[in-house]
C-alpha cells in the first residue's frame, strides 16, 4: 500500500473516529459535570478497523492504540490528530500510548515515559493524580467508580482491605465513608507512594490507613498469623503476574479460588468481599467457598460510558462471609 493509499485511510478512520468520539461526549458531558466526575471513556474499539481507546481527563485526551504486528507508526498520531480537532483539545494536552495485548509479554506495562507529572482529576467530591504520560494506565481506573460508591455506602464502621490496591481508589472511598480502618496493599512501591498522595490529597489522615508494599500472598500469610479482621474488602487482582511468589505465576483463572479463600479466612462472619477480574476470558469456579452468598454485580457496576454489546470492562461479585 502506498503512502497516498494510506494517507487517504488514515483520513478516512480518523473522519469516523472524531465524529463517535464527539457524538459520545456531547452525550456524557453534561451528565458528568453534573456529578463532578472529570474523566471517562470516549471510545473502546467500537468500529472493528479503529483499534483505538479514547478517555476525556477534564481536558486531557489519553488515546491508546490497541497493538498489532500491522501497527503503522503514522496511524496512533493520525486518529490523535483527529480526535483533537473534533473537540478542540490542543496538541499538548493530547496523551498517545500503545496498549499491548498478550497475558506474558513483558512489554505489556513497561514504563512508558520519565515525565513524572501528575495532574489532579475529580470524581464525585473526591479528587485523585493521574499520570497520563508515563504508564499505560494513568492511576485512576474509572470503571470501577460505582463500585467505588458501594464501598464507599457501606464503609462506615468497617474494617477495610484494599488488595492490589493500586493507587488507592477504593480506599478513599471507604475512608471518606467512614471506615474504622482501612489496609491497602500493593507490591509496587511507586503504587505505594500514590496511595499516601491519594489519601493526603483529599485529607485523610495517616492514622488508621495502613499500607503495606508486599506481595498479596505473602501479606495474607502474615496477616493470617497476626490474626487480622476484616468486615468489608475489595479484591481486583490483574489477570497475571510474572513475578513470581511462592514458585509460581499468578494466573486470575487458575488461582482466584486460593486467593479469595485465604482473604476469606481475615474476614468476620456476615462481612462483605467484591472480588473483580479484567481477564476477558475469565470462568468462575467459587462453588466451594466457604461463604453464604455470592451474586454477580457487573451489570450494576458498569458506568455507563462503559457500556457495549462487544465486551465487558470488568466482570465483578460481591461474595457474602
Amino acid at each position: 500500500m502506498d503512502d497516498s493509499t494510506l494517507d487517504e485511510k488514515f483520513i478516512h478512520q480518523g473522519d469516523m473516529l472524531a465524529n463517535r468520539v464527539k457524538k459520545k461526549y456531547k452525550h456524557l458531558r453534561k451528565q458528568f459535570a453534573r456529578e463532578n466526575i472529570e474523566v471517562f471513556r470516549l471510545y473502546d474499539w467500537d468500529i472493528p478497523e479503529i483499534r483505538a481507546v479514547v478517555d476525556w481527563y477534564a481536558g486531557h485526551l489519553v488515546i491508546g492504540e490497541y497493538t498489532r504486528t500491522q501497527t503503522v507508526p503514522e496511524w496512533l498520531p493520525a486518529m490523535g490528530a483527529a480526535v483533537a480537532k473534533a473537540l478542540d483539545v490542543p496538541p499538548e494536552m493530547v496523551h498517545l500510548k500503545e496498549r499491548r495485548y498478550g497475558s506474558r509479554d513483558g512489554k505489556r506495562y513497561k514504563r512508558l515515559d520519565y515525565t513524572d507529572k501528575k495532574i489532579v482529576m475529580s470524581e464525585r467530591d473526591l479528587k485523585f493524580y493521574v499520570n497520563p504520560d508515563d504508564y499505560v494506565d494513568t492511576g485512576l481506573f474509572s470503571d470501577h467508580r460505582n463500585t467505588r460508591m458501594m464501598v464507599r455506602d457501606m464503609a462506615k464502621g468497617k474494617d477495610f482491605l484494599n488488595l492490589y490496591c493500586y493507587t488507592g481508589a477504593f480506599t478513599c472511598y471507604a475512608a471518606k465513608g467512614g471506615a474504622r480502618s482501612t489496609v491497602s496493599v500493593d507490591r509496587s512501591e511507586t503504587a505505594i507512594a500514590w496511595v499516601r498522595e491519594n489519601l493526603r490529597l483529599n485529607d485523610i489522615q495517616d492514622e488508621g490507613n495502613t499500607l503495606f508494599q508486599e506481595h498479596t500472598f505473602a501479606f495474607l500469610k502474615k496477616a493470617k498469623a497476626r490474626d487480622m479482621r476484616f468486615n468489608l474488602a475489595v479484591v481486583d487482582p490483574p489477570s497475571f503476574s510474572t513475578t513470581r511468589v511462592s514458585g509460581y505465576d499468578f494466573d486470575v483463572v487458575r488461582d482466584h479460588p486460593m486467593l479469595l479463600t485465604m482473604v476469606i479466612e481475615l474476614m468476620t462472619a456476615g462481612s462483605t468481599l467484591f472480588f473483580s477480574t479484567n481477564h476477558q476470558n475469565f470462568e468462575s469456579n467459587m462453588g466451594n467457598l466457604p461463604v453464604s452468598g455470592i451474586k454477580e454485580i457487573t451489570s450494576e457496576t458498569i458506568p455507563v460510558d462503559y457500556e457495549s454489546k462487544k465486551k465487558t470492562i470488568h466482570r465483578c461479585w460481591e461474595i457474602t462471609i
